[in-house]
């Protein structure tokens, strides 16, 4: 019996994880494939042995008060820590899980909906979302059913299982793009445009190595169409993206090596492909509206109480220092919400929350609920954002979560942006004020530095940072002071034009004292905050952030499985000859890894391919490719009939190829992409 990969549940899953857990404890799993496994059912290594990291999607933000019970349960029954974090894309992370604790963690998640499935590893990440769309008085149409049909769409989708590395979505409900769409792999910004709703998408934005800002695909598509636009721009990335060097697998480098041209061309093309091929799966649909108001919620999330379109109804934000946050908070939060009958918080892209539908008799209970819980609303200054660092995360290296809960935005309330590296989590290259941690060498010692940032915005209108000087740990909260001074003695109030009115080199003389050290000072710059000896960089080995190495072979099969998916779609449209190009897809692709696997080359000329393989493989695997191929091409048109025979052959040979990859490699585990091909 086949299995429909798309439609395995989460239990099921966690099941399998567990076994592959065992397997690994048992030391009869090879690591890197292990980590593959764990990666993709959202489970990530720390510094520390022992613990992972579970991450929660949360699309869009949204949460109930039986899904925030749920968090709570995990965080106090598994982690060693006993505190949830929450993301700049919206999502939640429990650091401090044991491995073997992991399913039972995950199954607490499903029972209310909730999946760790491709939150980590070279996946469809989780799909971020202004965190005031349903509500905005500004938006023009609630992005929820396109982020939930996004969501469905892509999870466990052959397409996105073994990219090249990471894609992220966000989703905005209108221009003023609080989503932030600028720094995103494809962003989607909800816009009317001569009098119809429809979206704009861009695409190639990115931070860390090399930041970007994203480029405009699509001007203006229909609601039907957004679908085609996304995967088009996920297969590119999948088609074309660098494999072998993870620094440069984004998909805003394929922007660089296309150009703009180029690269909105090969779009296109993907467009037509993809449109063709989904032309009958159905598409979410919002409810679209006029807008009623035309306030912004400053950097994209309130800080303060905010009226809704909702006549009457308001939302209430809840400041969380650095994005974390206790069972007992949560379990707290959980009980107001059922205590007053409201039924939806959501997760913002400043680490804090919002509570929605607040009618305005009851912000005075809420408020005082909240007092007890040691939680309040933001106040001037707190508008700091970090990431984990040197806390749990492989790849930091310096300490940010503690040197950021001791900076301020000040009386300008300027938004800080605080990583421990330059991939950059906490979106230090958005922020009024945005620091990176690095390394530097000073008259032969290693001393932690942060990398400045000044007058960041991703939202619509905006741009990133301009980059500033490179100063020592130690002389950063004076680096900040200083320039939070300068600002207040201007003329000009808004922080972003004014970094932009200054000479290139204005932050770089402003803050030169800071950054030279002489050797007699070397001491006092030695250290990174929290730390009692000097400053040194641990070696762990490369991070997770990308995922495990991917076998190529594995990724092949599951970009064929999408193949098939696509020709299947074709045959019940009656494109036969378009189908057929798609059975010519499954051959290139299986029948190339397979003789790579063999030592062989990549060959897309079928004609040669077969060659290859009758020359390295075994049987008749080889006569069969060229059988099929001919088959394939002796007809101008092809009818139903001969391409349901091929249909068939090309599907028995697939599952002959996995059979021969896996025993190959006894640990390559092509389950999944093989029963996407199989009938």
């Amino acid at each position: 019996m086949s299995i429909n990969t798309r439609d395995l549940s989460d239990l099921e899953e966690i099941d399998r994880l567990e076994q592959a857990i065992q397997t690994f404890i048992e030391g009869r799993i090879d690591p890197d494939r292990f980590t593959a496994v764990r990666l993709q059912q959202g489970v990530y290594g720390q510094r520390q042995d022992g613990v992972n990291m579970l991450r929660v999607k949360i699309p869009g933000g949204r949460l109930n008060a039986d899904q925030v019970d749920a968090i709570a349960d995990v965080t106090e029954s598994f982690s060693q820590r006993g505190i949830a974090h929450l993301t700049t894309r919206q999502a939640i992370q429990v650091h401090f899980i044991p491995l073997a604790k992991m399913p039972s963690a995950m199954r607490r998640l499903a029972q209310v909906n909730m999946t760790t499935r491709e939150a980590c590893g070279n996946t469809v990440r989780n799909m971020s979302a202004c965190a005031l769309s349903g509500v905005c008085p500004k938006e023009h149409v609630d992005v929820a059913a396109h982020i939930d049909g996004a969501t469905q769409h892509f999870l466990r989708n052959p397409l996105n299982q073994q990219m090249p590395r990471k894609f992220k979505i966000s989703f905005s409900a209108c221009e003023s793009d609080c989503a932030q769409s600028l720094l995103h792999d494809a962003g989607v910004v909800a816009v009317k445009k001569d009098g119809r709703h429809g979206f704009m998408v861009k695409a190639g934005g990115g931070l860390g190595h090399k930041p970007r800002e994203s480029i405009v695909v699509e001007e203006f598509i229909p609601e039907r169409e957004l679908l085609f636009s996304l995967e088009a721009l996920v297969t590119l990335h999948n088609k074309y993206s660098d494999r072998t060097k993870r620094a440069k697998s984004r998909i805003k480098f394929l922007v660089e090596r296309f150009g703009v041209d180029g690269f909105q061309e090969k779009y296109r093309e993907e467009f037509e492909r993809t449109k063709q091929a989904l032309a009958n799966q159905p598409y979410p649909k919002g409810e679209w509206r006029e807008q009623t108001g035309r306030q912004v919620p400053g950097s994209g999330a309130p800080r303060k109480l905010f009226a809704q379109h909702q006549q009457g109804l308001f939302v209430l934000p809840v400041a969380l220092p650095i994005g974390e946050i206790t069972p007992r908070q949560l379990h707290g939060i959980a009980a107001l919400l059922r205590a007053h009958g409201l039924d939806e918080m959501h997760t913002t892209q400043d680490q804090n929350l919002i509570i929605l539908n607040v009618p305005e008799n009851k912000l005075a209970l809420l408020r005082s609920g909240l007092a007890e819980l040691s939680l309040n609303e933001p106040v001037s200054g707190d508008n700091v954002v970090a990431c984990p660092g040197t806390s749990t995360c492989r790849l930091g290296i310096t300490a940010s979560t503690v040197v950021a809960p001791q900076l301020s935005g000040g009386k300008a309330d300027l938004r800080i942006r605080v990583s421990g590296c330059h991939n950059g989590c906490a979106q230090p290259e958005t922020g009024d004020i945005g620091i990176y941690g690095e390394g530097k060498r000073m008259h032969g010692k290693l001393v932690p530095h942060y990398q400045m940032y000044f007058g960041g915005n991703g939202m619509g209108g905006g741009e990133l940072a301009l980059k500033g000087p490179s100063l020592p740990v130690a002389r950063i909260k004076q680096a900040i002071a200083r320039v939070q001074q300068a600002h207040l003695e201007s003329d000009e109030a808004n922080f972003f034009a004014w970094t932009r009115a200054q000479q290139p080199d204005y932050f770089k003389q402003l803050l030169a004292d800071l950054a030279e050290v002489e050797a007699e000072e070397l001491h006092t710059v030695m250290q990174d905050f929290g730390e009692a000896s000097d400053f040194r960089v641990l070696q762990l080995g490369g991070g997770e952030c990308a995922g495990a190495s991917q076998v190529l072979i594995g990724a092949n099969f599951f970009e064929a499985a999408h193949e098939r998916e696509y020709r299947n779609a074709l045959v019940f449209q009656r494109k036969f000859d378009e189908a057929a190009q798609c059975n010519e897809a499954i051959m290139r692709l299986l029948g190339s890894g397979v003789a790579q696997l063999l030592g062989g080359v990549r060959e897309d000329d079928l004609d040669k391919l077969a060659i290859q393989l009758q020359q390295l493989f075994p049987g008749e695997i080889g006569n069969e490719l060229a059988r099929m191929n001919s088959a394939l091409t002796k007809a101008d048109e092809i009818s139903h009939e001969e391409l349901a025979i091929i249909n068939a052959a090309v599907d028995d040979w697939t599952m002959k190829l996995a059979a021969f990859a896996m025993q190959q490699d006894a640990q390559l585990d092509l389950t999944e992409a093989a029963a996407g091909l199989s009938v």
